[in-house]
């Protein structure tokens, strides 16, 4: 069998790209290495599937700092309303949840994979997996099929790369993709870890002073050697066996993993501040109206509730304060202490888990050699690119996958619309 157009990976984009490519009625190939097809999309959202988000396109720009802007040409073809009434079409009812994030109604991810499946079904899309590519060949300046290891060799006009990243290697993305555009003339831009949780030698880290504590809507900062913020997040945390984990950690990421090379340093100082809405002034006088209201109480009990309670013994000990002393007996000079300590705890972090641990890869194919509206390689005739292969990254919430929807739809069409101009050309 011919086919018009190979997709090597079944991932998000992947999927997207195969039914793509098969409305414009073509022959079409997908091929996956795993044993089934959408693992990523399967256990993403916390098994939940957040399949986009709902958000403004610039606020989705905005949450997508790695190359964001580049999908604004995308966009203006296929965005994330379209994804919805994509989904709706395919009989995926979806819910609006916190900060714009679209789930399926029925909470399960394995139903998003499920329609997107079946619509493969329908259109006749012919379905390899276990089967795993050796690369992919060019000849003339033009792609010409995909070479199996089994060294089955596949022809085909138009080959779309959706291999994913290195991150979440269990799913399949080990970083195929990169030579196969090396091949093809493309720039791989270098690779990094982001949304992903952030390692600590510190020693209440080591000695799991704080394991397991979550702290709600904080601000983190990342700091420069100078001491000038260059990120803040504010969002939930927790403290892990190894460092700092949550929301606000997985954000920061990237930038820690940036200023280390930057500076040229292997710590990065981290800002922690429990009371983001309020000034150190206000928190000084708030702290010391409590105290001073109840002097004969303990400061631990006084203060309870103010800070979740292991986190409040642990700035006490770190100002020098002891928990049983009350009220009326602590200095001026500690309060403000302890109200800079709310504002201004700062501790060092040494790096991030791995990359094959980080939600997300940062870097990858170089989106200045990607025509933005097609997802066309400017190097190679007939060859495609998208989802995280590409370096394009966001954060967590919607925001990677919105990214590899459109990009798959678009590179999926392009290729199926190029594929089918070729054949009726012959």
């Amino acid at each position: 069998m011919n086919y018009d157009v190979i997709i090597i990976g079944g991932g998000p984009s992947g999927l997207m790209a195969a039914i793509a490519a098969a409305e414009q009625k073509t022959r079409v190939l997908l091929i996956d290495k795993g044993n089934k097809l959408g693992r990523k999309l399967a256990i993403s959202g916390g098994g939940r599937c957040n399949v986009t988000n709902r958000l403004p396109v610039d606020e989705i720009i905005k949450h997508i700092p790695g190359n964001g802007r580049f999908l604004y040409s995308a966009f203006s073809e296929f965005n994330n309303e379209d994804i919805i009434r994509f989904f709706e079409n395919l009989g995926i009812q979806l819910k609006e949840e916190d900060h714009g994030r679209m789930f399926p109604v029925s909470d399960k991810a394995q139903s998003v994979v499920d329609a997107l499946l079946s619509r493969l079904q329908e259109l006749k899309v012919d379905i390899r997996t276990n089967t795993a590519v050796e690369t992919v060949d060019y000849q003339n300046e033009q792609t010409h099929g995909v070479l199996l290891k089994t060294g089955e060799f596949l022809p085909c006009t138009c080959v779309v790369i959706a291999v994913g990243g290195k991150s979440v290697p269990h799913t399949g993305s080990t970083g195929d993709g990169y030579p196969w555009a090396k091949k093809a003339g493309h720039t791989i831009t270098d690779l990094f870890p982001t949304e992903v949780p952030l390692t600590s030698t510190e020693a209440f880290i080591l000695e799991k002073t704080l394991q397991g504590l979550s702290l709600r809507d904080v601000a983190l900062s990342v700091l420069n050697p100078k001491g000038k913020v260059v990120k803040t997040h504010q969002m939930d945390m927790i403290f892990t066996h190894f460092g700092i984990s949550g929301p606000a950690v997985l954000r920061c990421s990237q930038y820690v993993v940036k200023t280390m090379k930057k500076f040229g340093v292997d710590k990065v100082t981290m800002n922690l501040d429990v009371f983001p809405s309020r000034n150190e002034e206000l928190v000084f006088q708030d702290l010391n109206t409590a105290l001073k209201e109840d002097t004969k109480k303990a400061i631990k009990n006084v203060l309870k509730g103010l800070v979740p309670e292991r986190y409040l013994l642990f700035l006490l000990e770190h100002c020098a304060i002891d928990e049983l002393e009350t009220g009326a007996t602590l200095s001026h000079e500690k309060i403000r202490e302890l109200a800079k300590m709310c504002k201004q705890f700062r501790f060092q972090v040494s790096g991030t888990l791995s990359i094959e641990k980080a939600f997300v890869t940062g870097g990858g194919v170089s989106v200045k050699e990607i025509h933005p509206k097609e997802m066309s390689s400017k190097m190679m005739e007939g060859l495609f690119f998208c989802g995280e292969v590409l370096d394009i990254h966001g954060y967590t919430g919607g925001y990677n996958i919105t990214s590899a929807l459109v990009t798959g739809r678009l590179a999926g069409l392009n290729a199926g619309k190029k594929a089918a101009s070729l054949r009726s050309y012959h």
